[in-house]
C-alpha cells in the first residue's frame, strides 16, 4: 500500500461525528493537521507505522472540538485571577469575599472581580461605594455585575477616573446617582470605561501571561475554535493583536482566534485587519456591536414598557438610523456582522438592519448573526431563517439570573418568549452556542447541560420545557453551527476525512449517562490542528 502514515489514530466505540444524532465505534487517522480516514480499526490501522501515536479509547466520546461562538478572550483571562462573587447571597457575603481576595493580593494596584448579583441577595437591594469604603478605603475597587454591563465601583476608583458629581454621562450609560447627586458607586454600560482604563492597563508581558493561561484553559476544556467579539472601548486595549500573531508565529496557538473588533463606521480600519489577519488559525472574520444592554439593569431595548418600571423601554446604544447605515456600508464590503440584542426592540432593529442590507446590495451569502436573543417578539422568529441570519445564543445564561426577579422586570406576557432556542431552531434559524465568558464560565458542557434539560436558577424547576433541545442538537451547536455561521462548514465542525483535525475525547459518553453528570465530565485529549494541546488519558498504546 502506497499511503501516507498517520501521525495520529484515535478509536473509541463511541464516535460522534456530527454527520449522525448519535455515536458509533470508529477508528481515525490524523497527518499533519487533516483527518485522512475515519472506518474501522483494520481499515485505519492500514495507515500506521512504527512512528504512529495510537490511541485506544473504550466508551469515552470523541466528538469535533468545542468551537465557542461567543466569549471575550482577555477580558476572561482577566477575570480568571479575579474576586468572584457569584456565590454570594448578601451584600456582607460578597464583601467579605472581596476583603479576602484582596488580602490574598498585597501587591495588585487594583481589586478587581466580577459575577455579583444582588438578584439572589437576601435583601436584593443594589450596593453602593460606602460598603466598599469600609473594607478598602485605600485601594481602588472594580467589581462587575454578573451580567458585566454595570458595575460596583468605591470611591478611589472613582477617584482616580476622576467621576464626581458633575461629571456627565457618556452616550450610553449613566454613572449611578445618591439622592444628593454625588455618585454612588454603580456605573451602568459606557459609563465604566474611565474606570476600565485605568484597572486594565495591563504591559505586553502580562498580556502574553494572560493569553498563556486562556490558552491553557480552553485546550483543558475542550475548546479548540473561539469567537472574540468586541465587547467595549475601555477592554479593546487588551486585544493586542500584536500578540495574538506573536503566539502563531511561534507555533503557541493552541486554539483557532476569529476576531470580530468594532462596527463603527470605520472600515478602513477594520479593511486593513482583515487584510492582515486571515489565517488557519487567526483571523478577523467580521464585525460585531451593541444594540442594548440587559434586562436587570432595564437597558435592553423592549418595544414595551417594563414591566415593573413603565416609563422606560430602554434605548438602542446608537440612534436606529445609525446602526442601518453600518450596517448597509459594512455588508457592502463582504463582512459578516454580529449584534448583541437582548430585547425585542434591539432583535427586531438587527433584523430590520440586515433586512435592508439585503434590499440595499442585494441578497448574498452573508451570515449575519443576532447575539443572546433573550426576549424575542412571536412575529421576529421567522425572520432568523428567511434572513439567513444566525441565533447565537447562550443556553446557560436564562440560569444565571434570578427567574423571579427577571420576570419582574418583563412581566408574564413576555416570559413566554425568554430564550426560545428550539422554537428558533424549528423556524428554521441556524443555531450557534457559546458561554459569552467570562460572564459565564468557559465550560462547554454546562450550556449543553442546559440546552438539554432547561433547569432555572432554582436548580430544580424546568423553565419551559419545550423549549429544550436534544443532545445532538445542541452538541451540533457547539461544533457545526459555529463552523457554519463562520464560513468555515468545509473545513470544521464535523468530523470527516478532509476536514481540519479538531477533536476531543470527553471521559463518558454523554449519550449513556444522566444529563446531570454531564456539566462535571471531564475533556480527557484535545487535539487542534492535528496536534495533541491538552493530554489526560492513559490511552495512548506504547508500542
Amino acid at each position: 500500500m502506497n499511503q501516507q502514515p498517520a501521525d495520529v489514530i484515535i478509536s473509541s466505540n463511541a464516535v460522534f461525528t456530527g454527520l449522525k444524532d448519535h455515536p458509533e465505534p470508529a477508528s481515525i487517522a490524523i497527518k499533519d493537521n487533516k483527518i485522512i480516514a475515519i472506518g474501522s480499526e483494520e481499515e485505519v490501522y492500514s495507515h500506521s507505522d512504527e512512528n504512529t501515536k495510537i490511541y485506544q479509547f473504550n466508551d469515552e466520546l470523541i466528538i469535533p472540538g468545542f468551537h465557542d461562538f461567543h466569549l471575550h478572550m482577555m477580558d476572561g483571562a482577566v477575570a480568571m485571577n479575579s474576586a468572584n462573587l457569584f456565590s454570594a447571597r448578601s451584600e456582607d457575603e460578597a464583601l467579605e469575599m472581596i476583603r479576602e481576595f484582596a488580602e490574598s493580593r498585597p501587591q495588585d494596584p487594583w481589586i478587581i472581580g466580577a459575577s455579583w448579583d444582588a438578584g439572589y441577595w437576601d435583601t436584593q437591594q443594589l450596593p453602593n461605594r460606602y460598603s466598599l469604603d469600609r473594607i478598602l478605603p485605600d485601594r481602588p475597587v472594580l467589581m462587575f455585575h454578573a451580567e458585566g454591563h454595570y458595575a460596583w465601583v468605591n470611591s478611589k476608583a472613582l477617584e482616580i477616573a476622576n467621576i464626581t458629581r458633575h461629571t456627565e454621562n457618556p452616550s450610553y450609560g449613566f454613572i449611578g446617582k445618591d439622592e444628593t447627586g454625588e455618585p454612588n458607586g454603580l456605573l451602568y454600560e459606557k459609563a465604566m470605561e474611565a474606570v476600565i482604563l485605568h484597572a486594565y492597563d495591563f504591559t505586553k508581558e502580562q498580556k502574553r501571561e494572560l493569553f498563556t493561561n486562556f490558552l491553557a484553559h480552553a485546550a483543558s476544556l475542550g475548546v479548540t475554535s473561539v469567537h472574540d467579539l468586541f465587547a467595549i472601548e475601555a477592554l479593546e486595549m487588551l486585544n493586542d493583536y500584536d500578540v495574538f500573531k506573536e503566539f502563531e508565529d511561534n507555533g503557541e496557538l493552541t486554539a483557532r482566534i476569529h476576531l470580530w473588533p468594532a462596527l463603527n463606521g470605520n472600515l478602513e480600519r477594520v479593511k486593513q485587519l482583515r487584510d492582515t489577519y486571515q489565517s488557519d488559525k487567526l483571523r478577523v472574520s467580521g464585525l460585531k456591536q451593541f444594540i442594548d444592554g440587559v434586562i436587570t439593569a432595564r437597558t435592553a431595548y423592549l418595544l414595551e414598557p417594563y414591566a415593573d418600571q413603565p416609563k422606560t423601554c430602554g434605548e438602542s446604544s446608537f440612534p436606529p438610523e445609525t446602526i442601518k447605515k453600518w450596517v448597509v456600508d459594512a455588508d457592502k464590503e463582504g463582512f459578516s456582522i454580529r449584534f448583541h440584542a437582548i430585547g425585542d426592540g434591539a432583535i427586531r432593529l438587527a433584523l430590520d438592519a440586515y433586512e435592508e442590507a439585503q434590499k440595499t446590495n442585494g441578497k448574498r451569502d452573508s451570515r449575519h448573526s443576532v447575539e443572546h436573543i433573550e426576549v424575542i417578539h412571536p412575529d421576529d422568529v421567522h425572520r432568523f431563517k428567511e434572513l439567513g441570519v444566525t441565533a447565537s445564543m447562550q443556553p446557560d445564561h436564562f440560569a444565571m439570573s434570578e427567574r423571579g426577579v427577571y420576570t419582574e422586570r418583563i412581566g408574564t406576557e413576555r416570559e413566554k418568549h425568554v430564550f426560545p432556542i428550539k422554537t428558533l431552531q424549528e423556524a428554521g434559524a441556524k443555531l450557534a452556542f457559546g458561554t459569552d465568558f467570562p460572564i459565564d464560565t468557559l465550560n462547554p458542557l454546562l450550556q449543553i447541560y442546559r440546552a438539554v434539560t432547561r433547569i432555572d436558577s432554582s436548580g430544580k424547576t424546568v423553565w419551559h420545557p419545550h423549549e429544550r433541545i436534544t443532545l445532538a442538537e445542541a452538541l451540533k451547536a457547539y461544533t457545526a453551527g459555529p463552523a457554519y455561521g463562520t464560513f468555515r462548514d468545509e473545513e470544521l465542525g464535523t468530523l470527516e476525512v478532509g476536514k481540519l483535525a479538531d477533536m476531543i475525547v470527553l471521559e463518558r459518553n454523554l449519550f449513556e449517562v444522566p444529563a446531570a453528570e454531564i456539566p462535571n465530565t471531564k475533556v480527557q485529549l484535545t487535539i487542534v490542528d492535528g496536534k495533541v494541546v491538552f493530554d489526560h488519558t492513559t490511552s495512548l498504546i506504547e508500542k
